[in-house]
């Protein structure tokens, strides 16, 4: 199995030069004396010809990693990875447990969290994995829309809390002791969030400081729930589903968002463009949006699709690329210049 390393770096100080003019870098700026940049390399591409035996359109949705393991929701499949090498380890195409079987079919959506691995499905279903054996534990829904869920376009779970988005502008909130081996698939939320605007996109989630962030892209923000909130007001929610904090942006429609040790790494579409961006964890929970990375492409070639998800493993980014049908994975490096003093 062959990747595609591409590298780049007899570009790499022209860029940080552009960067230095863009953020003003100056000799009148007397309170700083090293200027920190972040610029991304391409590194490898994980495509249809990196699965074995495959012979169906390559589709990447969701994307998660746990235990260095990158999970890939792939039309009707999920993929395993392994994060570090990139080898393929499985494909799972089906739910088993015991003598059920049902097959996976228009998956959207994964999630990782206390051994489990959670996928979503457009059939209105939400399936749960064991993340050691990959039996499965339990269904949420029964694939009729009109039941547990209108479809599902995206989850995430954590801190003991599963929240499920589905059709139009609601995210349906479970906890994870819910479900059981032996719970019911027609299990009811706790409580019910609001996301103002939406109909069938995906939508991208996470969990920081207490508080859920989903990616807004009919709303034009990123959406932010406090989960202590949340708890408090789950009853009342039931019937008036609890509305969003958020900053209203004009022409920017945030896709993707996830948090790694210390970024949030986004995807923004603007126009026909889409720009990753990385935003420090502490301002960007303060809703302070004044990204230290934000790049269309990487040194000004091989422009971004659709970035539908976002992972971040030690300096590698993973972007799940809709549009271009692959998982772009590209270096985070770091520069810092010291300003000389005559």
């Amino acid at each position: 199995m062959e990747l595609k390393y591409k590298l780049h770096m007899k570009h790499i100080l022209p860029l940080i030069l552009a960067l230095c003019l863009l953020t003003n870098c100056s000799k009148d700026d007397a309170a700083s004396k090293d200027y920190t940049y972040y610029y991304p390399t391409d590194e490898a591409s994980i495509t249809n010809e990196n699965i074995p035996g495959s012979t169906e359109a390559f589709d990447p949705k969701g994307i998660a990693i746990s235990k260095e393991k990158l999970y890939v929701v792939n039309g009707n499949v999920l993929e395993v990875f392994n994060a570090v090498t990139l080898a393929h380890i499985k494909t799972i195409k089906e739910y088993t447990k015991g003598t059920t079987t049902i097959p996976l079919v228009s998956l959207t959506s994964v999630s990782v969290d206390n051994d489990r691995i959670y996928v979503g499905s457009t059939e209105s279903r939400l399936f749960v994995f064991d993340e050691t054996t990959n039996a499965g534990i339990s269904t949420v829904g029964n694939g009729q829309w009109w039941q547990t869920f209108v479809h599902v376009f995206g989850v995430v779970a954590k801190d003991g809390l599963i929240f499920v988005k589905e059709k139009e502008k609601s995210i349906k909130v479970f906890e994870a002791s819910q479900i059981t081996e032996t719970s019911d698939w027609n299990l009811k939320p706790i409580a019910k969030l609001n996301t103002l605007n939406g109909y069938t996109e995906l939508y991208s989630m996470d969990v920081l400081d207490g508080n859920l962030v989903v990616g807004g892209r009919d709303a034009k923000s990123y959406l932010q729930y406090n989960i202590a909130n949340i708890k408090a007001n789950a009853a009342n929610s039931l019937t008036t589903p609890i509305e969003p904090e958020k900053v209203q942006f004009v022409d920017i429609k945030p896709i993707a968002v996830s948090f790694s040790k210390d970024f949030a790494v986004t995807s923004e579409n603007v126009g026909s463009v889409s720009y990753v961006k990385l935003y420090p964890k502490a301002e960007f929970i303060k809703m302070n949006y004044k990204a230290v990375l934000s790049v269309s492409d990487i040194l000004g070639q091989n422009a971004f699709g659709t970035i539908v998800s976002t992972a971040q493993l030690d300096d590698r980014i993973f972007l799940s690329d809709n549009t271009n049908k692959k998982i772009r994975i590209v270096k985070l490096n770091k520069s810092t210049i010291a300003e000389q003093n005559n």
